[in-house]
């Protein structure tokens, strides 16, 4: 059976997040969304999901809607940014899409946040809902209204807060992913533990055998889990003004790492690398024992996430996380743990506080 989340925005719910097996229901969850057979659909997808899915997903709405196309761009974090969005653009205006219309994100966390923005943009603003098919869409990138593109070498740097009217899940996609997409999405997991939820980063812990084998019902658990910490988190902060930002754990070292990997270690990689960085500086703040940093880099391990990187420049990924748009004035919003399951925002670490966390994951001394 489907498990529903709902999602709120002062006191209404604003849209479901659903979890099920398959796609089979997702024409009827338009349906019931209030979607007319004569309104035009767009399926975006990349490359890779594509061939994989977007004929299913395409067959089963033709069953209930006239007039259903499919967008497709090369697959990848290159593929992020106002040219690919200005081609969809294209598309949509040669189609004849009004602002009834609706696009559908079908794949991972580079399609739903460009499908988003283009959708926010596109007329002044159109609707979409997501299908994330990658295990970091399902429990991070798919909910809360964030969209956006690259800018040149800033992430994320152009986008917007626009609201998918549906986030719609297979998880049993989630068993025909590479198993590097899989360690990347269990950096988010953990992460949501380590800020807000110790039981259940123990829980992941206990069940790393049944996760691993992608047991469908321990898999379902672990994403409704993931999305309702992620859930609380937005509804209290749609715009990211205060709570929200807990949410940037291990982000702002884990985005310069992965930018200067050049986007070849994953972004779940690069957050966990991130986390490694901010655990460290906290146990150096006096909040983490040395047992419990050490237990953190135990579990990163376990799921597969690297705890010590090398090949980079310690000091260019100092000046990296500079061009974070986290920066508050010439302060960087810094996330560390109290404890386990317990973060907070400091903005008044020193250029050497956060280097020695850097040197840290280097496994150099500052």
């Amino acid at each position: 059976m489907a498990k529903d989340l709902p999602v709120t925005l002062d006191g209404k719910v604003i849209y479901h997040i659903k979890l099920t097996d398959s796609f089979q229901g997702l024409a009827e969850e338009l349906k019931q969304l209030g979607y007319q057979a004569d309104q035009k659909i767009c399926i975006i997808s990349d490359s890779n999901v594509a061939k994989l899915y977007a004929e299913t997903v395409k067959n089963i709405l033709t069953e209930n809607f006239l007039h259903v196309f499919c967008y497709e761009f090369q697959a990848g974090e290159a593929s992020k940014n106002t040219d690919t969005v200005n081609g969809v653009y294209e598309f949509l205006i040669q189609n004849h899409f009004d602002r009834h219309d609706l696009m559908i994100a079908l794949g991972g966390g580079v399609v739903g946040d460009l499908t988003g923005f283009t959708a926010a943009t596109y007329l002044r603003g159109i609707d979409f809902i997501q299908v994330p098919t990658s295990l970091l869409s399902q429990v991070d990138s798919s909910i809360g209204g964030k969209t956006g593109v690259d800018f040149m070498q800033y992430k994320n740097m152009v986008g917007a807060f626009y609201q998918p009217k549906l986030v719609y899940m297979n998880l049993n996609v989630l068993k025909t992913l590479p198993k590097d997409q899989l360690i990347s999405g269990f950096g988010e997991i953990l992460k949501h533990g380590l800020i807000r939820n110790h039981d259940y980063f123990l829980w992941m812990n206990e069940h790393e055998k049944e996760i691993l084998a992608l047991d469908y019902n321990t898999l379902e658990e672990m994403v409704y889990q993931s999305c309702l910490i992620k859930r609380d988190v937005v509804e209290r902060d749609p715009k990211e003004k205060g709570e929200r930002a807990l949410l940037n754990f291990g982000h702002t070292i884990g985005h310069a790492v992965e930018k200067l990997s050049d986007f070849g270690l994953s972004h779940g990689v690069c957050v966990g690398l991130g986390m490694v960085a901010a655990s460290y500086i906290s146990c150096q703040q006096g909040n983490l024992t040395k047992e419990q940093l050490s237990f953190i880099e135990e579990i990163l391990k376990h799921f597969g996430l690297l705890i010590r990187v090398s090949g980079q420049n310690p000091d260019d990924v100092l000046r990296t996380t500079k061009l974070d748009k986290k920066m508050v004035g010439n302060q960087i919003k810094f996330i560390l743990l109290k404890t386990p399951g317990d973060a907070y925002i400091e903005k008044n670490l020193t250029d050497e506080q956060i280097l020695e966390g850097i040197f840290y994951i280097y496994g150099k001394e500052n």
